[in-house]
C-alpha cells in the first residue's frame, strides 16, 4: 500500500494574523482570506486563538468590522426569501436568565412576520438560546430546512452552528469560550453576519447595561448601538437597539430546563415574572413599529395583547412541533 506524504500548507493568513497583533488594519482581502482559512479548517486551535486575541487587544475598526461580516457571510450558506420584511432579535447576552427569545419569537411570529432565529450555544453564560429551546425541540437543521420551517409556520429558534450559516463564528466562539471575552469588532460581526445571512432586513438588538454585563455603563451601551446601526446602514439593514437594565437576571430562573419551564408558564398565562414579560413585549413592540405593524408606542401593547391571548403560546407550539418536539408539553411537564 502506498502512502502519499505532502508538506503541509503554511496558511497565508498567518501572515495577515500576525500584522493585526502588531496594530496594524486589516484589509478586505486579507480578512477574507484569514476567514476562509478559519471554515476550512487550515488554522488551528492556538492559530485561531492568536486571532481572536489580536483583535481583543488591538480592537477591529468598523472597516474591519464590515471585512469580517461580509467575509463570514461569504464563506456560508444564506437563505434568501421571496417576500420581506424579515425581522431578527439578538441579546448580546451578558445578564443571566436572558430567555426572552422563547417569547419574542412566537409573539413576532404570531402577528404574521418571518423570524428566522438562529441562535448561539453559550459563550459567557449558563445557557444560549439554542441550548435552551433543545429542552423542547431538535435544533440541528440546515439553512434550507430553516427557511421551510420558517415559510411554513413564521419562525425557528435554532442552533446557528449546525447551518453553515457563518460558519466561522461558532469556530470563533469555541476559542472564546475558555477566557470568556466577547471581542467588541467580532461581536458586532458575529451578530450581524448571522442576521445577514438568514435574510433579516429588520433587526431589533438587546444591550443589557449594568456594572457585571458585557456593557456597564449607559455612555458604552449608546457607543455600541451606534456601531450596531451604522454596521446596519452598510449591510443595507435597518437596526434598532434597546439599553436594557442588565445589573439583576432577568426572571426568576436560570438553567436551561428552569428558564424553558419560566417561559411556558408566561406563554401559558402566568403574569409574573414581570422583569421578564416586560422585556419581551419590549423588544416585539420594537420590531412590530419598524415593520409598520404597529404606529409608534403601541407596538408593546400589541406584544401583549398577542401574549395574553393565547396566540404566542400556539405559535410556539407549532414551531416545538416543526423542529421535532412534543407540541403538547406543558410547564409541570420540565
Amino acid at each position: 500500500e502506498e502512502v502519499e506524504i505532502r508538506e503541509a500548507r503554511r496558511p497565508a493568513s498567518l501572515d495577515f494574523i500576525k500584522r493585526k497583533m502588531d496594530g496594524i488594519r486589516l484589509t478586505k482581502e486579507e480578512t477574507l482570506t484569514i476567514i476562509k482559512d478559519v471554515v476550512s479548517d487550515d488554522l488551528s486551535a492556538a492559530e485561531l486563538t492568536a486571532f481572536i486575541t489580536a483583535s481583543y487587544i488591538n480592537p477591529l475598526d468598523m472597516d474591519e468590522i464590515e471585512y469580517l461580516t461580509r467575509a463570514m457571510v461569504e464563506t456560508g450558506e444564506q437563505i434568501k426569501f421571496a417576500s420581506r420584511p424579515i425581522v431578527d432579535k439578538h441579546s448580546i447576552g451578558g445578564v443571566p436568565g436572558n430567555k426572552i427569545s422563547l417569547l419574542v419569537v412566537p409573539i413576532i411570529a404570531a402577528s404574521g412576520l418571518k423570524i428566522p432565529k438562529t441562535s448561539s450555544r453559550a459563550i459567557t453564560g449558563a445557557g444560549g438560546t439554542a441550548d435552551l429551546m433543545e429542552v423542547l425541540a431538535f435544533v440541528e437543521f440546515s439553512a434550507g430546512e430553516v427557511q421551510q420551517m420558517t415559510e411554513k409556520v413564521g419562525g425557528t429558534i435554532v442552533w446557528g452552528g449546525a447551518t453553515n450559516i457563518a460558519p466561522a463564528d461558532d469556530r470563533i466562539i469555541i476559542q472564546e469560550y475558555p477566557f470568556k471575552i466577547d471581542a467588541r469588532g467580532q461581536m458586532l460581526a458575529s451578530v450581524m453576519a448571522k442576521k445577514y445571512a438568514v435574510g433579516a432586513n429588520l433587526v431589533v438588538i438587546d444591550i443589557p447595561v449594568g456594572l457585571h454585563t458585557k456593557v456597564a455603563t449607559m455612555g458604552e451601551g449608546r457607543k455600541l448601538a451606534r456601531e450596531f446601526i451604522e454596521l446596519g446602514e452598510r449591510l443595507n439593514m435597518k437596526v434598532e437597539c434597546a439599553l436594557t437594565y442588565g445589573d439583576i437576571p432577568v426572571g426568576h430562573s436560570i438553567g436551561p430546563k428552569l428558564e424553558v419551564k419560566e417561559a411556558l408558564r408566561v406563554l401559558e398565562g402566568a403574569t409574573e415574572p414581570n422583569s421578564f414579560i416586560q422585556k419581551s413585549i419590549s423588544l416585539a413592540g420594537i420590531a412590530f413599529e419598524m415593520s409598520g405593524k404597529a404606529a409608534r408606542g403601541t407596538g408593546a401593547a400589541m406584544a401583549q395583547e398577542i401574549l395574553s391571548s393565547g396566540k404566542a403560546l400556539e405559535k410556539f407550539r407549532q414551531i416545538i412541533e416543526i423542529q421535532g418536539g412534543d407540541p403538547t408539553v406543558k410547564s409541570e411537564d420540565i
